[in-house]
């Protein structure tokens, strides 16, 4: 998974000034994320990209505490590998999914985000918090 999402950041990423949706990801690089109904191997998720960088992201949640577990332990193993961006298991968010959780989704686009699409700033330029913009 974290192959393809390197292979993907630097072949594809910056050559989408669409407006285009991706969608199909593989389930190894989406580890909350639910796996597709009807298609094995890709999740029910989706970017919008546009002028390069992705502009919103959509998914269906994973709400199978047993799945999400799975997932967690996979992503501790790849974070003892070194991988500083593997997610870490997270016991109280088990327990909570594991009170049942209905089916959920949602989409999510920030406001730096939509300030790079309209004005063509990076994203240096446009975060609100000051620990990331440049010094000057």
């Amino acid at each position: 998974g974290k192959l393809v999402e390197e292979i993907w950041e630097f072949l594809c990423e910056d050559q989408l000034w669409g407006p285009v949706f991706v969608y199909n990801y593989p389930v190894e690089t989406s580890p909350l994320v639910r796996q597709h109904r009807t298609e094995r191997g890709v999740t029910e998720k989706w970017d919008l990209y546009l002028r390069g960088f992705e502009l919103a992201t959509g998914y269906s949640e994973l709400v199978d505490p047993v799945i999400q577990r799975e997932r967690f332990e996979d992503q501790a193993r790849l974070a003892a590998g070194g991988d500083e961006e593997a997610m870490v298991l997270d016991e109280d968010f088990l327990q909570a999914m594991e009170q049942g959780m209905p089916p959920t989704a949602g989409t999510g686009m920030g406001l730096d985000r939509l300030l790079m699409a309209f004005t063509g700033l990076g994203i240096r330029e446009t975060v609100l918090f000051p620990l990331v913009k440049p010094e000057k």
